[in-house]
């Protein structure tokens, strides 16, 4: 039995199909087909029921994966130490994140990383389900660490080490009722319409929370992916919007009021499978943003 043969069977049930598997190993998916052929051959048992385009896990299939999964994570962690001893941290690192990250500049942290540690290769994913499809892709194995915002306690199949908490506050356009205001109750906003974004983002769940919390029931007009652009659909009378207080800048056109009697407070995390020892480019990659986050503070 081979490692590599391992890493076929384990990319093919984490990737739901050997299609994306062999997009995934770099390979086609011919020589994919191929190797779990010959896996199952050698262990003398179907590993994976195949109906259509669907792949299911036989017994020993379901028998064999903790196990792959664990002799794959060994062989790495060996690599990662030899690595070390001879000359620095080298291979992929898989990073998803967020469509915004408020005060981390991740250009900045990556030209950080890349400096530091060149030999290693980054590979950056945004997943359109927000934090929760990024605490998903984790717990399959495709991503090594991800900025993830999950308020409350972390949910299972990951790790979390918080990085920062930003302010969400109130965008109103120049022309609201409240653009003349510094400060507004959360139960003020009751029969407001909101800009908000789609659920599975971690601060929609906190903006859910908050208004949970003060037994308020909540209107969202129009749910956006992108922070940055927030401002525009308020500018545009979409709505109002509760949006991290790094990217508000107040103009002629647009007023930010704080809100006050909720817990508004974003947390920014890195986020790494609770399963899995992270590697050493994924520790050395939290500590360059830790790093640059305390340099910026």
């Amino acid at each position: 039995m081979e490692l590599r043969q391992l890493e076929c069977f384990v990319a093919v049930v984490e990737e739901s199909g050997f299609t994306r598997a062999a997009a995934r190993l770099h390979v086609v998916q011919s020589a994919v087909s191929a190797t779990i052929a010959s896996l199952e051959r050698e262990l003398g048992a179907p590993l994976l029921v195949r109906t259509g385009r669907r792949i299911a896990l036989t017994e020993a299939g379901r028998q064999l994966l903790p196990k792959a999964r664990a002799t794959l994570e060994a062989a790495r962690a060996a690599r990662d130490t030899v690595h070390e001893v001879i000359g620095g941290i080298r291979g992929t690192l898989r990073v998803g994140t967020m469509s915004s990250l408020g005060m981390i500049d991740l250009p900045a942290v990556l030209g950080e990383f890349h400096h530091a540690y060149p030999e290693v290769s980054v590979q950056l994913a945004i997943v359109a389900t927000g934090s929760a499809g990024l605490v998903t892709e984790l717990a399959a194995g495709r991503l090594d660490l991800a900025f993830i915002s999950i308020p409350g306690p972390p949910p299972a199949g990951v790790r979390v080490h918080e990085l920062a908490s930003v302010p969400l506050d109130l965008a109103v356009r120049r022309d609201h009722a409240l653009a003349a205001r510094s400060e507004v109750a959360i139960s003020e906003l009751a029969d407001e319409s909101f800009v908000d974004f789609p659920l599975g983002y971690g601060n929609r769940v906190v903006t859910d929370r908050a208004f949970a919390a003060a037994g308020l029931d909540r209107h969202v007009t129009i749910e956006i992916a992108d922070i940055t652009a927030g401002t525009d659909f308020v500018r545009h009378g979409l709505g109002v919007a509760l949006l991290p207080r790094v990217v508000l800048v107040p103009d002629e056109e647009l007023s930010v009021v704080r809100v006050t009697g909720a817990d508004l407070d974003w947390p920014i995390s890195l986020a790494t499978a609770s399963g899995r020892v992270p590697g050493s480019a994924a520790r050395a990659f939290e500590r360059v943003a830790r790093r640059h986050l305390d340099a910026n503070a």
